[in-house]
């Protein structure tokens, strides 16, 4: 019991650690489009990019892949850069980029480049034990808690400032992706590194 809770906090304080914040800006960038009435499609967000971050790090755990950790961090602010200028984009037809599958491959492909970022910390955490799936799992499911959080309190502001405040949902997602790049885009000129 004590592997699980110690694994499960890991997960969730990976989510939440506001020294590594990535994750949560790729999360609010993922779900801004979304309100509660899309709530089924929103899990599945969080599940595949957890299933996404579980993967890269099945594989990481068992050397089956490795990647230069510099090109990770730089692949990672381009995910979180990527999703949000799709936003911009398409903030105009915000309904129709809701009901895109467009976000659902997002979530998969870039939580395994996500996920390929913490490998290394990840590998300290399990050390040589020969166990190791489990606490992967275990891990998931902090992980997945944690997107929870994140995604209600997304949602919740983003309810408060469109029927409080009358934001159109088409500003709100203009604003909160136009923040999110700002944000981003010097974390991604200090990982350049060639």
């Amino acid at each position: 019991m004590d592997n699980f809770m110690f694994f499960l906090k890991e997960g969730i304080f990976h989510v939440l650690d506001w020294n590594a914040y990535d994750h949560v800006l790729f999360l609010i960038v993922l779900t801004v489009v979304y309100d509660f009435k899309n709530w089924n499609k929103i899990l599945w967000l969080i599940t595949l990019f957890t299933i996404g971050h579980t993967l890269s790090l099945i594989l990481s755990a068992y050397n089956i892949v490795s990647i230069s950790h510099m090109w990770i961090e730089f692949l990672i602010p381009c995910t979180i850069l990527i999703t949000a200028l799709v936003n911009v984009f398409f903030a105009k037809n915000a309904t129709k980029l809701a009901k895109t599958n467009t976000n659902l491959f997002f979530a998969l492909f870039f939580g395994l480049i996500h996920g390929l970022g913490f490998s290394g910390y990840f590998k300290i955490l399990i050390g040589g034990s020969s166990q190791k799936l489990i606490p992967l799992l275990e891990f998931a499911l902090g992980i997945e808690i944690a997107q929870l959080i994140v995604v209600i309190a997304i949602l919740i502001i983003g309810l408060i400032f469109q029927t409080v405040f009358r934001f159109p949902k088409r500003d709100w997602i203009l604003i909160i992706s136009s923040i999110v790049i700002g944000l981003v885009l010097p974390m991604l000129k200090a990982a350049i590194f060639w």
